[in-house]
């Protein structure tokens, strides 16, 4: 049985190649594509969007969404995604055309003419998840569950204490941590365990030409160390499909929106300060070996 997802992204170089396996995985049957500022601006990562939708040949609808955080400055990564978002590799020119419809309205169309519940990945900001929840409440009984990108209990990356995407929009993702929809969080705690080793990138180009886009793209990866790049957003469509691979544990998650701490995600570790109520699956260990064989594995079987 097949994965009926929806998308909400920013890409980025991470989200493009969890595009590339969300699009291709004959497990996952994606939906549609929503953008939001965040890597880059709105406009560029809705063009990224269609560049992987484009690449692939596939009649994916993209919609466009937030231009910009609830009340937050926004604040991009173009220092670590370039400042197209999606740097490396020629793309083809003949885009396809975004919904004219905005990303909020394009969601709650999907999410309510679906016979089935329905699980929203976002792994750029969640600015147009909150905005849908505030305008549209009625979706979230068709929700079976958010599987986000975003968050650590521990060190940050954007600061000491915050993430990228909660950072962000802190506003928004306290939303959605009160939404009272399963929520499982993917963040740092994993993604800067399971990096994409050197060896699996230059394994790559030799696969395939989208072995080659892929490694054409990573390798201008800001998030880079010497024992390979974070492939932060990949590891949402990793747990969909092996969540045998990954820890979690039951506990709830408060989202800081102002202060110093802007946009860290505060753990209730010890269950001490809600009742013993949980509200997310914390993702806290993962099988970095067995992400890295199924990133490859999962570029062999593209046909492209």
């Amino acid at each position: 049985m097949t994965i009926k997802i929806l998308m909400d992204t920013d890409p980025g170089i991470d989200d493009a190649a969890a595009l590339t396996m969300a699009i291709n995985d004959p497990n996952i049957d994606l939906k549609l594509i929503t953008t939001v500022a965040g890597n880059v601006t709105v406009d560029k990562t809705t063009i990224n969007a269609l560049k992987i939708v484009r690449f692939f040949n596939q009649d994916i609808p993209v919609a466009a969404g937030a231009e910009q955080p609830l009340f937050k400055d926004f604040e991009d990564a173009a220092r670590i995604h370039g400042a197209s978002g999606m740097p490396g590799y020629e793309f083809p020119t003949d885009l396809p055309t975004p919904l004219h419809k905005t990303a909020v309205e394009a969601l709650h169309d999907e999410i309510m003419a679906s016979a089935d519940p329905i699980t929203l990945v976002p792994t750029g900001s969640y600015t147009n998840i909150a905005l849908l929840f505030s305008e549209y409440p009625e979706v979230k009984s068709h929700i079976d569950r958010i599987v986000a990108m975003g968050g650590a209990l521990g060190k940050g990356n954007m600061t000491s204490a915050a993430e990228f995407n909660v950072f962000t929009d802190p506003d928004a993702a306290a939303i959605v941590y009160k939404s009272g929809i399963p929520i499982v969080m993917v963040g740092l705690d994993i993604t800067m365990k399971a990096l994409l080793t050197h060896e699996s990138i230059e394994e790559l180009p030799k696969i395939s030409e989208t072995g080659k886009m892929l490694h054409d793209i990573i390798i201008n990866d800001g998030d880079n160390s010497d024992s390979g790049i974070a492939m932060h957003d990949v590891n949402t469509i990793f747990y969909l499909l092996h969540p045998e691979a990954i820890k979690t544990e039951d506990m709830w998650i408060d989202v800081v929106t102002d202060g110093p701490a802007i946009g860290e995600t505060v753990g209730d570790i010890r269950g001490a300060y809600h009742d013993g109520k949980t509200n997310a699956k914390v993702s806290v260990d993962i099988d970095a070996v067995a992400f890295n064989k199924w990133f490859l594995e999962e570029v062999r079987a593209i046909k492209n």
